[in-house]
């Protein structure tokens, strides 16, 4: 009895002890579960996250690609209307097409896109627009080349310039004509309707202004041109003193021409006056008679005296060469002509001693003009142009004030106040000695 009483107590024992152990390895099993679940959710996660920065790694690198390319060409389209006076004189190279961006330059493997009204051609399309640049076709001739009269795809007329490259100048020039005309808009100013810059090609193409330069009118000897009369040369000239007013005192910074002169004033079939060619122009100083000191580029006879003397260049500058052409409306004559009498070869230095005696300044009017003008306001724009052309530069009026005294002559050009006619006069200093 003692032996099955053992037995069966170690019987019993054996199968609790096993009944233990087995319930103790069923309470582990879900631990481990968990663990392995756990690990392989914080890999997957681990590789999700690397897979996602990797991804927005690459798109980041490409977006900054993108941007690159685009602030690289925005240097000639930027579509701000103000001018910004930082690009206009800063480019360094050719233009051209590089890792996809556009530069202005080459453009047959880029379409063709507008900036407000500013467009890229290619020289192809331009070839086209000129009948292969015919000389049939070529309305003038300037200082970096050849300006042809041409028809775009859409129909639109215009002149199309083909720039001389020979030299740095002719590039320079390109450049700064795109970079000012893209940013700097006024319906006194030529209209600036695209370039091409494809390959070594450089060209501009400018709205049409179809009764050409102020000079081909004012000095023409085609019997077949009629002359301007005295209302119309006055609207000319208050068109082209709100045009330099524009450069010299309302970009962000003084614009300052540099060849202002009547060859490079056109005319539109209103005979209103636009302002063109800005190959030479220079950013003038902000400092209170401030000047910038430059080579001296111009035109004989336009050039203000200190400029011409010692390169030194202001805004001043400008309004002198205003002066001439104001002589030049007034007068019918050309700045220098060798062929007239002896002390009449130079206009401002024949002219000058005259515009302040109402008697000789009578005598200086265009005969074209046949005696069709009120006296009141040829002493007024006497008196203007006097102040215009003095030969010391403080001495010259701004242009916001060469426009006030403008204005009454063309909104009533029969009657003109005292007050407004001597508000020159009385500003005049003594005229300088004949030079």
């Amino acid at each position: 009895m003692e032996v099955d009483t053992t037995i069966k107590n170690n019987t019993y024992t054996q199968k609790h002890s096993h009944s233990e152990n087995h319930n103790h390895h069923y309470s582990h099993f879900p631990s481990k579960t968990i663990v392995i679940t756990i690990t392989v959710v914080a890999t997957v996660t681990i590789l999700f996250t690397i897979f996602m920065v990797i991804f927005l790694l690459r798109r980041q690198k490409t977006s900054t690609k993108n941007e690159t390319c685009k602030d690289k060409s925005r240097v000639l389209h930027d579509t701000s209307s103000r001018f910004i006076a930082s690009t206009t004189l800063t480019f360094t190279s050719s233009p051209d097409v590089k890792r996809g961006c556009l530069h202005g330059g080459n453009i047959n493997r880029t379409p063709v896109p507008k900036f407000r009204g500013v467009q890229v051609f290619t020289y192809k399309e331009l070839e086209v627009a000129t009948d292969g640049f015919s000389e049939a076709k070529v309305i003038g001739n300037g200082g970096f080349g050849l300006m042809y009269r041409g028809v775009l795809s859409d129909g639109t007329l215009a002149a199309i310039k083909l720039l001389n490259r020979e030299g740095k100048q002719g590039e320079r020039a390109f450049r700064t004509e795109v970079d000012l005309l893209s940013h700097l808009h006024s319906p006194y100013l030529v209209e600036l309707l695209g370039y091409c810059a494809d390959h070594n090609h450089r060209l501009l193409i400018f709205e049409y202004m179809p009764n050409g330069t102020l000079h081909h009118y004012i000095h023409s000897s085609n019997n077949q041109t009629q002359p301007l009369d005295w209302w119309a040369r006055m609207r000319i000239a208050l068109d082209c003193a709100r045009a330099l007013e524009l450069l010299h005192e309302h970009a962000v910074s003084p614009v300052i021409h540099r060849d202002f002169k009547s060859n490079n004033v056109l005319l539109d079939h209103n005979f209103r006056a636009k302002v063109s060619d800005f190959g030479l122009v220079k950013m003038g100083s902000e400092k209170k008679n401030g000047h910038v000191s430059t080579r001296v580029l111009g035109t004989t006879g336009y050039l203000a005296p200190e400029y011409a003397s010692t390169g030194k260049l202001t805004t001043k500058s400008d309004v002198y060469s205003y002066g001439v052409v104001l002589l030049e409306l007034l007068t019918g004559r050309v700045p220098v002509d060798i062929k007239r009498a002896p002390g009449e070869h130079v206009l401002v230095a024949w002219a000058l001693p005259r515009l302040t005696n109402r008697e000789k300044v009578v005598e200086m009017v265009d005969p074209a003009l046949r005696g069709q003008y009120s006296k009141k306001d040829l002493i007024q724009v006497a008196a203007i142009a006097a102040m215009c052309i003095q030969p010391e530069a403080d001495y010259r009026p701004l242009m916001t004030d060469v426009v006030q005294s403008l204005i009454p002559l063309v909104r009533n050009p029969s009657s003109l106040g005292a007050s407004s006619s001597l508000r020159f006069q009385r500003q005049t200093p003594s005229p300088s000695p004949r030079h």
